[in-house]
C-alpha cells in the first residue's frame, strides 16, 4: 500500500511513527504479508506475538520504502493498478496507531477481494480511549493535507476513479476534507465517484451542513449505521446529546429522508445484525459477510441493491478487532525503512506550491 500521514515520524525503525502531529506530510510503501486462508477467519487481524513475526500465523510488514518525489509516487500507482485504474482511500477511525492502521486496512483489502491499487491516509491519534478529544483535534489539523491528497488523485492522468473508505472520526475527516475539496474547486471532481462511511462519528446536523456545502454535484454516499454502535454512543454523550450520522439506523434518518434520497445517498442499516465486537463499531471489516459486500463498493459499484437492513442474513464473525488487541510486538510490526532520494517536483494546487522533498511536504 502507498500511505500518507500528518504523523510525527519517531527514531523506531519498528514503528515509523507516533501518534504526535508531525510538521510534513510523509509518504512511503509498505508491503504486508497475511496468513494464508487456512491459518486465519475472513475479518482477523493477527497480530504477531514476538518478533520478527510469523508470515504463516500472523500479519508482518515484509518492506517498507520512502516515497521521496511525485515520480516514485506515479511509478508506485502505475505498477499497482488495476485495468480499470481504480484508487481506494482508506482513513481510518479513533483510537488507531499507525501499525493498527497499516494492518486494518490490509485485511480490509485483502478479505475484499478488491484489486484498486490501496492508499492510506493516517492521521495523529493517541490510539487511547482517553485521547478522544486530542484525536479530534488531529483531524482538524489533517483537514488540508487529506484535501490536497484528493486533489491531487483526482488531477493525476494515471488515476481513472477514486473510492474513499472512511471509519468512525475518520469520517469526519473525510467529510470535512471533501466539503473542502468543492469549496476550493467549486465542486467535487468526477473522478471521486465513491465515498462510503463506516460507523460515521458525524454529528447529524453537521454532515448535513457538510454536504450541501460540498458542492452541486456530489460522488455517491453509502453510509453503515447502527443503533447498536456503543462506541458511538459514548461519542453522542461527549458530544452533547447530539446523534451521530452511523448510530441513528434507518428511523433515526427519517427526518433527512427527503435530503437523502434527493442526494442519492444509500444507508445501510446494520442495527439487527448479531453483534459479536463488544463495541459493535467495527462491523464493516470485522463481519465476513459485511466485508464480501463492501468489496462491491471498494471496486468502485453502487451498495444501493443491499440497502435492505441485513436482519437474518447476515451474521457477525466473533474476532479480536484490532484496536482491542494489545501486545509488545503490536508497535513494533515494520521492518527497517530504506531511504530514497529526494527530489522537488510536487505542486498539488494553485493555492499553495508544495513539494515532496525526501518523502515528505512541509505542512
Amino acid at each position: 500500500m502507498l500511505i500518507a500521514t500528518t504523523r510525527k515520524p519517531i527514531e523506531d525503525p519498528g514503528r515509523l511513527y507516533s501518534g504526535d502531529r508531525g510538521t510534513a506530510i510523509s509518504f512511503n510503501s509498505i508491503v504486508v504479508s497475511i496468513p494464508p486462508d487456512r491459518n486465519r477467519k475472513i475479518g482477523e487481524v493477527q497480530w504477531p506475538s514476538h518478533v520478527p513475526a510469523n508470515p504463516e500465523k500472523d500479519f508482518a510488514v515484509l518492506k517498507v520504502g520512502k516515497v521521496a518525489s511525485e515520480q516514485n509516487v506515479l511509478r508506485w500507482f502505475r505498477k499497482n493498478r488495476n485495468a480499470k485504474r481504480q484508487a481506494v482511500i482508506f482513513v481510518h477511525g479513533f483510537n488507531s496507531s499507525y501499525s493498527d492502521a497499516v494492518f486494518r486496512f490490509a485485511q480490509i483489502v485483502h478479505d475484499s477481494g478488491t484489486d484498486a491499487a490501496p492508499i492510506l491516509f493516517t492521521w495523529p491519534s493517541r490510539a487511547s480511549v482517553s485521547g478522544y478529544l486530542y484525536d479530534k483535534e488531529s483531524t482538524n489539523y489533517s483537514r488540508r493535507a487529506l484535501e490536497d491528497m484528493i486533489l491531487q488523485a483526482a488531477g493525476s492522468p494515471d488515476i481513472g476513479e477514486v473510492t474513499i473508505l472512511a471509519h468512525s472520526m475518520g469520517a469526519w475527516l473525510t467529510a470535512e476534507a471533501l466539503r473542502g475539496v468543492g469549496m476550493r474547486n467549486g465542486t467535487i471532481p468526477a473522478k471521486i465517484n465513491n465515498v462510503i462511511l463506516a460507523s460515521p462519528d458525524i454529528d447529524v446536523d453537521v454532515f448535513r451542513r457538510q454536504v450541501i456545502e460540498m458542492g452541486p454535484k456530489l460522488p455517491h454516499f453509502t453510509i453503515f449505521t447502527s443503533t447498536e454502535d456503543k462506541a458511538l454512543e459514548v461519542s453522542r454523550m461527549i458530544s452533547g446529546g447530539v446523534n451521530r450520522v452511523g448510530a441513528v439506523g434507518d428511523v433515526g434518518l427519517a427526518p433527512y429522508s427527503a435530503d437523502i434520497k434527493r442526494l442519492g445517498i444509500t444507508v445501510i442499516d446494520a442495527s439487527a445484525v448479531d453483534q459479536h465486537d463488544p463495541l459493535g463499531h467495527n462491523a464493516f471489516a470485522d463481519s465476513p459477510e459485511m466485508i464480501r459486500f463492501l468489496g462491491r463498493g471498494l471496486a468502485g459499484q453502487s451498495l444501493e441493491g443491499g440497502q435492505a437492513t441485513f436482519a437474518g442474513r447476515v451474521r457477525m464473525a466473533a474476532t479480536r478487532t484490532a484496536s482491542l488487541a494489545g501486545s509488545a510486538a503490536r508497535a513494533a510490526v515494520v521492518a527497517p525503512m530504506s531511504v530514497v532520494g529526494g527530489e522537488r517536483v510536487f505542486k498539488p494546487d494553485p493555492y499553495r506550491e508544495a513539494e515532496i522533498v525526501d518523502g515528505e511536504i512541509s505542512y
